[in-house]
């Protein structure tokens, strides 16, 4: 047997290939299962006891020989490759840009990072749903516009498959599979059926937030909210709270900033009303609790939402929403500071 390891050896050192089919013949005939090698392995019981140090210790060798021979073979064969793969004659000529993290990105994960701080967790959920968690479970009328086809896109009809037009499907998801206290924010695409303009897109981003425990009040929710707002938008922010209707929330609000641009005075971009339009909010309707598996009469909580986009149009003054999505590097390489 030493006889045929010492062979192998000198075979393996000897080894050549021009081309990956070749060398993937060597393998298979030194390395694999049936190969040269694994016969000799197979014989080691039959080689007398003084021997068996030596003899394994020759195997050994002769495998890891064979490996390391393959092995730097396949790397040349790979080196070649790559070089060939760097004449690219359509590329852009050099230097090339790098890229930056797109405003919309930014601007979520802040907002991301505000609520985390404040104890909230990230939850999601897909993107196509079915009716019950985006209209029944939070609390749609049958006939309430927004399950219209004119509003919502529609994948499948009876039973409903929907493209979600708010992140609240994520909030029953976790309301289902979870009892209080829960404080979860909601972050994700969400779609709608809207003419593309300037201040409209058939989809876009939100960040929904939900807490539910005993006895959470508006007040918890407006100071959450007032925090919120001084961290994104600056430590002199005020908000204020303007009564609203959402079917999921009750009492609900619109809640507005005071606009940065103006500290408040009025000025074009507030039309001169000294206040900026921000989310939604509200206190969960106790049909929505009852409908999701959690007793009403016990718990109580409130939930909010805000548009991504709106966010980033507050914070770097965006005229145009189509913009975020276009992919106009001119545009993007704007928020390389933000980084």
């Amino acid at each position: 047997m030493l006889a045929k390891i010492e062979q192998l050896l000198k075979e393996i050192e000897d080894l050549k290939a021009s081309n990956a089919e070749e060398l993937e013949a060597l393998r298979i005939k030194y390395l694999s299962k049936k190969g040269a090698i694994n016969a000799l392995m197979a014989d080691f019981r039959n080689v007398a006891a003084e021997q068996k140090k030596e003899v394994g210790m020759k195997l050994n060798e002769l495998k890891n020989r064979a490996q390391e021979r393959i092995a730097a073979l396949k790397e040349s064969f790979e080196m070649q490759d790559n070089g060939a793969a760097e004449l690219d004659l359509t590329r852009t000529a050099y230097p090339i840009d790098l890229g930056t993290r797109h405003p919309l990105s930014i601007v979520k994960n802040e907002i991301i990072d505000i609520f985390s701080r404040m104890g909230f967790t990230i939850a999601d959920g897909p993107e196509v749903e079915d009716d019950w968690h985006v209209f029944s479970s939070m609390n749609f009328a049958e006939d309430h516009p927004a399950r219209d086809m004119q509003d919502t896109f529609f994948i499948e009809s009876h039973p409903d498959i929907i493209l979600r037009t708010h992140t609240s499907s994520v909030q029953s998801r976790v309301m289902e599979v979870s009892q209080p206290p829960i404080r979860v924010i909601c972050p994700g695409r969400v779609y709608r059926n809207e003419a593309i303009s300037y201040r409209a897109h058939c989809f876009f981003h939100q960040v929904e937030g939900l807490y539910i425990d005993k006895n959470v009040s508006f007040t918890d929710l407006k100071q959450v909210l007032l925090q919120f707002a001084q961290e994104m938008f600056g430590a002199d922010t005020k908000i204020r709270l303007r009564p609203s209707y959402f079917p999921f929330t009750e009492p609900s609000a619109e809640m507005d900033i005071s606009c940065d641009i103006c500290g408040g005075e009025g000025c074009p971009f507030c039309k001169y009303t000294g206040w900026v339009e921000i989310l939604g909010c509200g206190m969960v309707d106790p049909a929505v609790l009852e409908a999701n598996g959690i007793d009403s009469k016990v718990y109580s909580g409130y939930a909010f939402g805000m548009g991504v986009e709106r966010i980033a149009n507050l914070k770097y003054k965006v005229k145009d929403l189509r913009m975020f999505s276009e992919n106009d590097t001119r545009f993007l390489t704007e928020f390389e500071a933000a980084n």
